[in-house]
């Protein structure tokens, strides 16, 4: 009998969701190579292999026979996804099944620029209305980020809020590195935002000043001269920032205690780009000074700056689209997937929470 794969659920489904790979008809013991690759809109070619052995029946169930070797090793149902690794070589999104309204989010990503929809896609299709923004580097935006003004993205929160499928009377914010600081900007000085959710963000304003009316709140001083090089060649960037609490840079702190709503912090302790775990304490202990709830923080350990919805192949280094060099970013890889799993659900059940009026179901297995 000719051996057969097969992946349940069958046809498509969306990325965040888990698929049961199995092949049947082998030989009983045989070793077997699985191989998973795919192309990405730019047209490049992602790939992972693992090695197995099939079992006394001469069948093979990836969500019970462990990978011998190859891309990754151990029990990993979802191994041959989040380990794919590249070879050598505004866009509003709605539920897909609901008449009404649903909770509103703008998803912001960070200092690479561009339009990213992927998360606000997926965010789509668990009940919210989402817009993915991007603020550089995409069509008539500014090429390169330079002085930042909170009234673009002013209008942006006004326009949900004033969207038919958007349920008020506030919305959410979700935001990814300098992305994050974006959405700490926007909670702390605009109107109708009830809950905030940041991925590895400081807690200072970054890269450029920012002005809002009659107001500058510049940027946390740096010097890039501090990079430090890894033995691949690659740049870390993590000791280029200054310390926020030293004083020549208080002015550029984020007020967290003026917004309306709660705050979740999503960390990776390995990030090698930002401090974010530091950053984090911070928020905290500012909230609490002023008398505000303390914020809900969620550390990783084992993971990277680039934390992504489930079976994304971790990021731990690339080429950033702006600085045009590579990039380290942290992260090892089987505990930033299982990160990524865990991080997805705990950003789902905050926003139904503060936004939607429903519990948490679950607290973080990690």
């Amino acid at each position: 009998m000719a051996a057969t794969l097969r992946v349940e659920p069958a046809g498509r489904c969306c990325w965040d969701t888990p698929v049961r790979i199995s092949v049947r008809g082998l030989a009983p013991g045989q070793p077997v190579t699985l191989r998973a690759s795919l192309r990405d809109e730019r047209g490049a070619r992602f790939r992972a292999h693992a090695r197995y052995r099939a079992d006394a029946r001469g069948e093979l169930d990836l969500a019970r026979a462990p990978a011998l070797g190859g891309s990754f090793a151990g029990l990993e149902p979802m191994g041959l996804l989040w380990a794919l690794e590249p070879e050598a070589a505004c866009q509003a999104w709605e539920p897909r099944d609901g008449e009404g309204s649903f909770p509103g989010i703008i998803d912001l990503f960070g200092s690479g620029g561009g339009l990213c929809e992927y998360r606000a896609s997926l965010l789509a299709g668990h009940g919210f209305s989402v817009l993915a923004l991007a603020y550089f580097r995409f069509e008539d935006l500014p090429e390169y980020l330079h002085d930042m003004h909170l009234e673009y993205f002013e209008e942006a929160v006004n326009f949900m809020l004033q969207h038919p499928k958007v349920k008020g009377p506030s919305i959410g914010l979700l935001g990814f590195s300098k992305g994050g600081d974006l959405c700490l900007s926007m909670a702390s000085f605009l109107k109708g935002i009830t809950a905030t959710v940041v991925i590895n963000s400081c807690v200072a304003n970054t890269i450029v000043p920012l002005h809002y009316k009659d107001m500058v709140i510049p940027n946390l001083h740096s010097d890039p001269g501090r990079h430090k090089i890894t033995e691949a060649g690659i740049l870390s960037y993590m000791d280029v920032w200054d310390n926020p609490l030293e004083a020549r840079n208080h002015q550029s702190l984020i007020p967290l205690e003026k917004a309306q709503g709660p705050f979740l912090f999503i960390v990776g302790l390995d990030d090698r780009s930002w401090r974010s775990n530091f950053y984090a304490q911070i928020a905290s202990e500012r909230l609490q000074a002023h008398g505000k709830e303390r914020p809900q923080i969620i550390c990783y350990p084992g993971t990277g700056h680039c934390i992504d919805p489930p079976y994304f192949p971790p990021s731990r280094a690339s080429v950033h689209a702006v600085l045009g060099t590579a990039v380290i970013y942290g992260g090892e890889p089987s505990a930033h997937s299982r990160a990524q799993v865990d991080a997805w659900q705990q950003i789902q059940t905050f926003f139904h929470k503060h936004l939607n009026g429903k519990k948490s179901v679950k607290r973080s297995k990690i």
